[in-house]
């Protein structure tokens, strides 16, 4: 089986990919980060998921990125909430991220002989990020083959992103018919001390309404239901 590294954040998306990857016959190496994100209750998410989809192996490293800040979920600045919280690039938008996770899967990947990584980006049902966008992807792609001494040498590197041009209603659908039990995913930014979503900030209005646009039972628990 050709090896796969796949991005987990222990989310809806994320546990989709992995899923996908795993039908596509890769033996995946997930890799999660906690880079000091206020929804740390993901990190567990992640965890459980990597051990019900069965990865071969799992990583999580830690990567402090609140010294940058700059975003809601790496400082105190607080995560908006309302129906006024999808326009533009929102204050939960964390400089760099998928950069820095992509380039830490990248050098897994090398190191482990493996030329895919999955990353569960979307650029339809999200909240505006830049590095969730198929322009960025395709950068980094370019990037990857001159940055590796397999792409230099001729190796292929691909990044997969088998999500970003699908709405969240159709995500729901795809993993629910993979097998993927939401009910151990995590969307929420701002979630309480027991874990459970808020149900007011962007993700968890993204989360309901793909749920409800799939016409498929949300499991979720929320502690503010508006």
């Amino acid at each position: 089986m050709p090896k796969a590294v796949v991005l987990l954040s222990g989310g809806m998306d994320s546990a989709t990919v992995l899923a996908l990857a795993r039908r596509k016959g890769f033996a995946c190496h997930a890799l999660t980060v906690d880079y000091g994100q206020r929804h740390r209750v993901e990190i567990a998410a992640a965890r459980t998921i990597a051990r019900l989809l069965g990865v071969r192996v799992h990583k999580v490293i830690s990567l402090d990125l609140r010294w940058i800040g700059g975003s809601a979920l790496t400082s105190n600045t607080p995560v908006p909430k309302g129906r006024n919280t999808i326009a533009g690039i929102p204050v939960t938008y964390v400089p760099a991220r998928n950069t820095i996770l992509l380039g830490l899967a990248l050098g897994w990947a090398e190191v482990l002989g493996a030329h895919d990584i999955f990353i569960g980006v979307n650029a339809i049902d999200y909240s505006g990020y830049p590095d969730c966008r198929p322009a960025f992807i395709s950068a980094f792609s370019r990037m990857a083959r001159l940055a590796t001494r397999s792409g230099v040498e001729g190796g292929r590197v691909r990044i997969h992103t088998p999500l970003i041009r699908r709405s969240k209603a159709d995500i729901v659908r795809t993993g629910t018919r993979l097998g993927v039990d939401f009910r151990r995913t995590t969307s929420c930014y701002d979630p309480d001390r027991r874990g459970r979503a808020c149900g007011r900030c962007a993700a968890c209005r993204i989360r309901r309404k793909g749920f409800a646009d799939a016409g498929i039972q949300d499991m979720t628990v929320y502690h503010q239901q508006s």
